[in-house]
């Protein structure tokens, strides 16, 4: 458990929470923490941290590469439905 000293936060002009948020944000973004993680440690819903990294462009290591890699495999899976039916 990490505590943080109350006049540490006073000083920084931060609540408990917002220092939650900041740190799980800066972990994200330097990836050593996943989505996951970053969203638990902050404290938040999938949609509030996701709504917090977009308001902040922080990226989501999605690339256009994992798109087309993703699409394919829907195509492929669609394709053996289509096969299973028949």
């Amino acid at each position: 458990m990490l505590v943080i000293d109350d006049n540490v936060l006073a000083a920084a002009h931060l609540s408990k929470l917002e220092m939650k948020i900041e740190l799980a944000v800066l972990l994200y973004q330097q990836r050593r923490l996943s989505f996951g993680q970053a969203q638990a440690l902050a404290g938040l819903g999938y949609f509030e941290f996701q709504e917090i990294l977009v308001n902040r462009k922080i990226d989501n290591g999605y690339s256009i590469e994992d798109l087309q890699s993703d699409l394919k495999t829907i195509e492929k899976l669609n394709s053996r439905h289509r096969d299973n039916r028949q």
